[in-house]
């Protein structure tokens, strides 16, 4: 019979399995996430603004993609890395979709109302994430108790 033997402690941080990764690409998700972040945001601005920009078309679709994508990712903590990106682009394509598709149906179409009704349903479900996790905490160390 073999033995299997586990890496010893130098080798593990050798080979970089053990622990966090050293390097220069250990901060690098959350420096995407600001720069996201950052450009969704001016994309939004250039659009709430009416700016004549070459990047108001570009941004303005990041921001409408991105903004209500990361509000369903935020909601869906318990999938895997791809079905959850999977999952919230196609919810933030859902969530564009029943926007422009309401305010057709009602006359009320414009761009600015548009870009305002995602902003404000983005917001309401980070906001309904922020406030659901806590009480998650809140339960389960009562239980324990």
């Amino acid at each position: 019979m073999q033995t299997i033997r586990g890496k010893t402690t130098s080798t593990a941080s050798a080979d970089g399995a053990g622990g966090a990764r050293p390097g220069p690409g250990r901060d690098l998700a959350p420096l995407l996430a600001g720069a996201a972040t950052a450009v969704g945001g001016f994309g939004a601005v250039l659009a709430l603004a009416d700016s004549h920009s070459s990047l108001r078309a570009p941004l303005t679709l990041f921001f409408l993609l991105a903004a209500p994508a990361a509000a369903v990712a935020a909601a869906l903590r318990g999938l895997e890395p791809f079905g959850r990106t999977i999952a919230a682009l196609a919810g933030s394509v859902v969530v564009n979709m029943l926007v422009a598709q309401g305010m057709l149906a009602l006359h009320v179409w414009s761009v600015r109302g548009g870009i305002l009704v995602v902003t404000a349903i983005s917001c309401l479900l980070l906001l309904l994430v922020v406030l659901r996790s806590p009480l998650r905490g809140r339960t389960t160390t009562r239980q324990d108790i």
